[in-house]
């Protein structure tokens, strides 16, 4: 007498891998949408990025005050005017520049009555026989003209609770640092471009100020988009979803076809 059990068993077996392999297959596969759309987004904000800085320098009249407009004008190109406030210069220690360690130099400039924004004037190198010591800046005690781009404070690094204070730190964070120098300060940075240079008076026929030296670097490096990244997480996903697609094709159409014998073992 045939037994028709394993035989329905075995069709529900191979029916509940066909369809966990199906939704497997649709999960990759929107995965991997997924991170070619973030791919494209990133090469969008690039595009944006690389139009900002082809674009004249914006007026200080009309510098951002919050963060969201900020967001807009990031990298755009700035020339500002204003007064060092120098005794309240940062540097932020274990910065890189072209692979060398060193300090990130991080200054407000005072723009008007209670109104600063931070500077990173540039990358100045570590003294290795004493941590703490720090080349001095030239002393520019009247207006300056700064050049550079708008940009994002400064990246935080992973630092021990506590140890935000002094002239030497790891990170600085904008509302905490307005606070202790008792100045507002606008919620973006400008990373300068070029040395400073004592701003004119009222005559603009005066013959034009040299640049100070600070010796710093100012090679900034480029922003990083990642689009490589996710172009190679949409590969892996799609490679993953291409891999199951072809191991059920395999065990639950082909094989039983081209093996009959192995899809069922032999009863008594």
């Amino acid at each position: 007498m045939l037994n028709a059990g394993p035989s329905w068993g075995s069709s529900r077996r191979r029916a509940v891998v066909l369809v966990a392999a199906l939704l497997a297959s649709g999960v990759t596969a929107r995965l991997g949408w997924w991170q070619l759309d973030r791919a494209d987004q990133k090469l969008a904000l690039q595009a944006r990025i690389e139009a900002r800085g082809s674009l004249p320098p914006l007026p200080q009249a009309q510098l951002p005050r919050d963060a969201e407009a900020a967001q807009a004008q990031h990298y755009r190109p700035v020339v500002l005017r204003g007064r060092w406030l120098a005794d309240r210069t940062v540097a932020l220690d274990n910065r890189q520049m072209n692979a060398r360690q060193g300090f990130y130099i991080v200054t407000p400039l005072l723009l008007g009555p209670g109104d600063a924004v931070l500077v990173q004037r540039g990358w100045m190198p570590r003294d290795f026989n004493d941590r703490t010591r720090l080349a001095p800046l030239p002393d520019q005690p009247g207006e300056v003209l700064v050049a550079g781009r708008m940009a994002p404070p400064p990246a935080k690094l992973l630092a021990l609770a506590g140890a935000e204070a002094g002239p030497i730190r790891q990170n600085l964070d904008v509302v905490a640092f307005a606070q202790e120098i008792g100045v507002a300060l606008r919620p973006w940075s400008v990373q300068q471009s070029d040395a400073t240079r004592p701003a004119p008076g009222d005559n603009t026929t005066a013959a034009p100020q040299p640049l100070a030296d600070d010796r710093l670097l100012r090679q900034w490096p480029a922003v990083a988009v990642d689009v490589g990244k996710h172009q190679g997480y949409a590969f892996q996903w799609f490679a993953l979803c291409a891999l199951v697609l072809g191991l059920t094709a395999w065990f639950q159409f082909l094989r039983p076809r081209f093996h009959p014998s192995s899809s069922s073992s032999p009863r008594a």
